[in-house]
Formats: structure tokens, C-alpha cells, sequence
């Protein structure tokens, strides 16, 4: 998108230059007209819709998923809408959550419920905070240890049968207490009758320490995002007992998250990061030879530091549980999808809400969907798909069907989140 004006080299007198003028007077009002629809005054700020900082750091974990992120910097497709991501490696999401909130990091890869969980001050931090977009849907898994499925624990109803005929503390990891990860974990022992808060000892262990925590016996199970499931496998120590797509397909994972400050004061940034890495995460979607590129990029020391074996398989579907199954599994991780993968629905930041209620993080029934609202800025993510021409959604909300066959649409999420039978 143009910022400026172009020159008009015929002498002021000449047709040429009224036509000129009334050309390129024409194109700024149809811009200021189309920025205007959709619905952010902000985004024509001081009259241009450049981006007010052009430079930007981005924090991320060592996971597969940052990779939208990673590639929108390392493909050059930042520079396309007038900005420099500078991709932050960070060691742990409590980190990520800190930098975000004192304004040392502009945007993060995170995790959808730790954004909710600082709007609300769980935990302590408080600010309020934006979701610009979804990173990727699906392709995160609970790992038990070789240990525990020897002793025939394997999937979540035979772990529920060695847990009862074999008493004892029991200890699972996840990698932040709001976050994706606890709230898969928590959702998948509560439906195989096993309750978290009373029938087992939860940690919070960072992503890229989960295979030697779980190495040295410090833990029965974790739940992570990739490489570290597929690592345990390759490494020998753990199986993989189910993966999240099978806990919800096409679940929200990760989100392009900052401050409500920061898109405040920055909205053209903020549209232009979000286009950027929409860009990036329909590159990677768009073919196997970009999947392994991709893999080929993310696994390196600046980035993921792991082999490139223990990223390829999994990113195109290709799954082994560590026990000798192997199978395909259509509904691995996904970054664009046609667009579908990225858009902030209310009700999926609804939904971690309702787990937070669930779980006792929670004391009282937020206003979910005006907190949703509030989070969730559709404002910037719509001028950033049209940027990036990403279709649409024709509704703000979605609805899903849980493993458990309880239905999830954001309608009654009061009601949703008390009916539960296991709970805090």
C-alpha cells in the first residue's frame, strides 16, 4: 500500500497535470474511504496509513508454531508492508508475559489464555492486552513416559486404569497456568475422570525443558506444542497418548498478541505486522516444498535448535506414537488454511475463559464476550486481510464439538463452563 504521492512531471498548466491531480485525488479519497469502512478511525493516522514504527520486536518460544513469525522476518515479506520484524527468542512464557507488559517486546507468538489471563490479572500481571490474530490451529500433544506405557498406560483411559490399580503422586507438566496447554491437558484427564486438581501434581515446566525434565523423572506426562512430543519419541523416553486436534479440531492455539497500548498508539504497525504474518503463515500452507523449508529455517540454533527431523514429520502430518502406530492425520498444524486458521473468533477467547472459570483461576463469571471484545481487535485483523487479500469468516463466532461430544459456541458460556462435572 502506497504511502505517498506520485510525481507529476507535466507543467501545472498542462491536462496532463489536472489529470494528474484529480487521478491521484481521486485514489486518496477511495483509500481514506476503504480504510474509514473498517471500522478503526486510528488506522488513517495523521492522515497516512504508514506504519508509526517501523522496526519491531517480536517475542517467541522455541516451537514449531513461531514459524509464521520467524518466516514473515527471514522471507522478507515484513519489508512488503513497511516494517522490520526482529524475532526475540525468549526462555519461557512467564518471560514473554513480563517483557509484553513492561513494553520490551511491541508483539509476542503466545499463547491464547495467557493474553486473557493478563486482562483479567490472573496470576498477578494486569494490563490490558490485544490478540491481533491466530498463529495456527492444532498440532500440539500430551506425552506420557516410556515408563508409564510400559506399565500399560497409553491413551487417556488406560492412564486413568494404572493411575487408580497403582496409587501414588502422579506429576504432569504444562507450560503456563492460563494457557493452551494447561487447559488441553486439564480438559483431557477431566474426560477420562481423572481431575487435575485433586487427582494429580501439576508443574509448569518451559517447552524446550520438557524432554530432560522428563528424562530424569520429574514428571509421568507433559503436554506441549511440537517438536518436544516428537523429540520425546525420537529421544526414547516418551509416547505420544493423544494429540490436541483430537481433544478439539482445529483448535486456537497460538495468537499474535501485544498491548492494548501499543495498538493504540501504533494501529498502522499493528495492521501491517498482522498482514505481514498472515502472508508468511499462507506461504508455509501453500506447499510441501515450503513446509520443509520452512522446517529446514525454524530448526536452527536462532530459532527452534533442534534437528530438522524432529519438525518435518509432524508439520505434514505424518505421526508415530512411539509404540510402533503410525498413522496420517489431516488435521495436523496449520497456519492459513485459506485464511481460516486466523481469524480472532470471540468465542474461541470465550472458550479459555470459561476453562479459567472451570478450573477455579476465576473466582466469578466474567463478562465473556465484552472481554472478548475488548481483547480481540477484528478491527485491525480485517484491514490486515484485506491487505493481505485473506478471506473472511461470515460470523465473529464459531462453533465446536470437544472429545468429550459437549458442543462449544460461545452462546452461554456461563452455563458452559458450570456444567461441567469435574471441575476445581
Amino acid at each position: 500500500m502506497s504511502t505517498g504521492t506520485h510525481p507529476i512531471t507535466a507543467s501545472p498548466s498542462t491536462p496532463t497535470a489536472d489529470a494528474g491531480r484529480r487521478d491521484f485525488i481521486k485514489k486518496g479519497a477511495a483509500a481514506a474511504t476503504f480504510f474509514s469502512t473498517l471500522g478503526h478511525s486510528g488506522v488513517w493516522a495523521a492522515g497516512s496509513d504508514a506504519p508509526e514504527k517501523t522496526e519491531v520486536k517480536i517475542g517467541f518460544i522455541p516451537l514449531t508454531d513461531c514459524a509464521s513469525v520467524v518466516m514473515a522476518a527471514e522471507l522478507g515479506i515484513d519489508k512488503k508492508y513497511g516494517v522490520k520484524i526482529v524475532p526475540t527468542k525468549e526462555a519461557s512464557w512467564p518471560g514473554v508475559r513480563d517483557k509484553l507488559v513492561n513494553g520490551e517486546l511491541d508483539f509476542a507468538h503466545v499463547l491464547y489464555g495467557l493474553i486473557y489471563g493478563v486482562q483479567l490479572g490472573i496470576g498477578g500481571a494486569k494490563k490490558d492486552m490485544a490478540v491481533l490474530m491466530t498463529l495456527n490451529r492444532n498440532g500440539q500433544a500430551i506425552t506420557l513416559s516410556k515408563k508409564l506405557a510400559d506399565a500399560g498406560a497409553v491413551d487417556g483411559a488406560s492412564l486413568a486404569k494404572v493411575m487408580a490399580a497403582n496409587p501414588r503422586e502422579y506429576t504432569f507438566a504444562q507450560t503456563f497456568p492460563t494457557g493452551t496447554h494447561a487447559m488441553w491437558l486439564y480438559y483431557w484427564l477431566a474426560a477420562n475422570g481423572i481431575n487435575p486438581m485433586k487427582g494429580a501434581k501439576i508443574v509448569t515446566v518451559p517447552p524446550p525443558q520438557m524432554v530432560a525434565n522428563m528424562r530424569v523423572g520429574n514428571m509421568d506426562g507433559f503436554c506441549v506444542g511440537e517438536p518436544w512430543n516428537h523429540r520425546a519419541i525420537i529421544d526414547g523416553i516418551g509416547i505420544t497418548a493423544t494429540t490436541t486436534q483430537d481433544i478439539w479440531k482445529d483448535h486456537p492455539e497460538k495468537v499474535l498478541g501485544t498491548t492494548a497500548e501499543f495498538a493504540q498508539k501504533h494501529p498502522n504497525t499493528a495492521r501491517a505486522v498482522t498482514a505481514a504474518i498472515l502472508e508468511a503463515g499462507r506461504w508455509i500452507d501453500s506447499s510441501l516444498q515450503n513446509k520443509i523449508k520452512m522446517a529446514e529455517t525454524i530448526a536452527q540454533r536462532a530459532y527452534v535448535n533442534t534437528s530438522v527431523d524432529a519438525i518435518n514429520q509432524r508439520i505434514l502430518g505424518r505421526y508415530q506414537n512411539g509404540l510402533g502406530k503410525t498413522w496420517d492425520d489431516p488435521n495436523f498444524m496449520k497456519f492459513y488454511d485459506n485464511g481460516a486458521v486466523n481469524f480472532p473468533y470471540l468465542s474461541d477467547g470465550m472458550w479459555f475463559l470459561t476453562q479459567h472459570k472451570r478450573w477455579g483461576l476465576l473466582k466469578d463469571h466474567p463478562d465473556y464476550l465484552a472481554v472478548a471484545k475488548a481483547v480481540n481487535r477484528i478491527d485491525i485483523y480485517k484491514q490486515a486481510a484485506s491487505a493481505s487479500k485473506t478471506p473472511l469468516p461470515p460470523s465473529d463466532m464459531r462453533s465446536s464439538k470437544l472429545m468429550d461430544g459437549v458442543v462449544w459456541d460461545g452462546k452461554d458460556p456461563a452455563k458452559y463452563a458450570d456444567a461441567f462435572r469435574i471441575k476445581a
